[in-house]
């Protein structure tokens, strides 16, 4: 599918075209993932994790996750699952976000939130720029910024119901080769004070899809850039492998 947006064409031409990602069904990555949100919400930090986004639905599964064996999956909006090698089902959550609204969850989180939470997330930073062109998802050209981000072209991300992401309206920011640099968002189950900037660096080739290796998440005030610190997520992308003819993990 590719879109009407001129910009967005470009934008999707820089990161390996339209054409190489619709031949290609997921990307298997090794990750690894650090940060103060890990410590607040009293999770271990991921170490050269192996996980599969899926490119054509919201689907991801992290491999031999949480433990050797088992297989931790985010299959749409509506269910989080943990598996073990045979494929039995260990533990499982209907409509996992909704359990976020609970008290606890501001002090701690269990396997399945953390699941929901890191899957739907990575899924979208796998996935992106491309994700832009999914059905229901809305793209608009915003004017030009003030300041040190006047050089870069914003778009605003308006998201369906039926893709699970951080929250529904979205700013992105991408440089003058059209590669993405930055995005802005709420994190809305970690609480809607949660306002992030996303910054994206470390650019690489793999086999065709140009994608950032190294990623840091830092507090954002609203009309102000994002402060120096807590780094709240620093993620690494150590290996990233285009994948075709993928039925399961």
């Amino acid at each position: 599918m590719s879109s009407s947006l001129p910009i967005l064409n470009r934008i999707l031409a820089a990161h390996g075209g339209i054409d190489t990602w619709n031949s290609i069904e997921a990307i298997d990555a090794v990750i690894s993932a650090s940060g103060f949100l890990f410590t607040a919400k009293q999770r271990p930090v991921l170490d050269h994790v192996r996980m599969r986004a899926w490119t054509r639905e919201p689907r991801f599964a992290f491999i031999d996750f949480p433990r050797a064996g088992q297989t931790a999956e985010i299959i749409g909006t509506n269910e989080v699952r943990i598996s073990d090698a045979q494929g039995s089902v260990l533990s499982r959550r209907e409509n996992p976000r909704d359990v976020f609204r609970s008290l606890r969850r501001l002090f701690s989180w269990d396997e399945l939130d953390f699941i929901y939470f890191a899957g739907y997330a990575t899924w979208n930073y796998l996935t992106t720029p491309f994700l832009l062109t999914f059905p229901g998802v809305m793209v608009t050209e915003l004017g030009l910024a003030k300041g040190s981000l006047a050089s870069f072209t914003r778009l605003q991300i308006t998201f369906p119901e039926s893709i699970p992401t951080h929250c529904r309206q979205q700013i992105f920011y991408f440089d003058g080769q059209h590669l993405l640099r930055r995005l802005d968002y709420t994190a809305e189950v970690v609480g809607g004070w949660a306002h992030a900037a996303h910054l994206c660096d470390g650019y690489r080739s793999f086999d065709g899809i140009n994608a950032p290796t190294e990623r840091r998440v830092l507090p954002l005030f609203f009309g102000r850039g994002p402060l120096p610190g807590p780094t709240l997520v620093a993620i690494n992308v150590h290996e990233f492998r285009p994948k075709a003819g993928v039925t399961a993990a």
